[in-house]
C-alpha cells in the first residue's frame, strides 16, 4: 500500500498515545508523528501508565512498544480489548517491536493488535499503518476466545460450493433445521 502524499489534514485532529518505556524512543515517535501532522500526542511509560491516561484523555490511536516493565504492550492490548473498564474496546492499536519472529507477530495479532510495525521504524511504514487503521479499518470479530480486528488479511477467491448459501435456501424452504451461526476469526 502506498501512503500517498503526506496530507497533514487527515491526521491533525487525531490524539495519539505513545506507550514506550524508552524516553529517547518516545521522542523519536513523537517527532515522526509531528512530521505527519499529528499534534495531539500523549505519552505513557508503560501499560499501567497508559491505562491511567486513558481515563484522562480521549485517544484515537495507540502506538505501543511490546517489551516494557510493569505492563507490556501485549497485556495492554488484552486489557483494552477485554476489560469492562476499557474506554474503547475498538481502539486502534499499532504495536512496534524489534521482536519480529512470526510467532511473536501472531501473538500480537491474537491479542487484538490492529497493526504491527518492526523496529527500526520508518516514516513510510508509520504512515502506512496510520492510513490502514484510520482510512481502511478492518471489521472486528468476537468469538469465545478472541475479540479484535478481523485477522484475515488475504482475500482469496473461493471456487467451492457455497454451502452457507445453500443451507440458508434449504432452511428457508423448510428442508433443514435452522443452522447455528458462530463468528470464526481466521488467519
Amino acid at each position: 500500500m502506498s501512503p500517498g502524499p503526506i496530507n497533514e489534514a487527515r491526521f491533525q485532529r487525531l490524539t495519539v498515545m505513545i506507550v514506550e518505556d524508552s524516553q529517547p524512543m518516545r521522542e523519536v515517535l513523537r517527532a515522526m508523528l509531528q512530521a505527519i501532522g499529528i499534534k495531539n500526542i500523549v505519552d505513557a511509560r508503560d501499560g499501567n501508565h497508559a491505562i491511567r491516561k486513558l481515563s484522562e484523555y480521549q485517544i484515537d490511536v495507540i502506538i505501543t512498544d511490546w517489551v516494557m516493565e510493569e505492563m507490556d504492550g501485549l497485556e495492554l492490548t488484552r486489557w483494552i480489548r477485554t476489560s469492562p473498564h476499557s474506554p474503547d474496546e475498538f481502539l486502534p492499536i499499532i504495536m512496534v517491536s524489534g521482536h519480529t519472529e512470526a510467532h511473536r507477530i501472531e501473538m500480537a495479532r491474537d491479542a487484538g493488535v490492529t497493526e504491527f510495525i518492526a523496529k527500526p521504524l520508518t516514516g513510510v511504514g508509520l504512515i502506512q499503518r496510520f492510513v490502514a487503521v484510520i482510512e481502511h479499518p478492518r471489521p472486528f470479530v468476537r468469538t469465545d476466545n478472541y475479540f479484535g480486528p478481523d485477522r484475515r488479511r488475504k482475500v482469496e477467491p473461493y471456487d467451492g460450493e457455497e454451502r452457507r448459501a445453500a443451507e440458508l435456501r434449504d432452511r428457508d424452504a423448510g428442508k433443514t433445521k435452522p443452522m447455528k451461526t458462530h463468528s470464526h476469526a481466521g488467519s
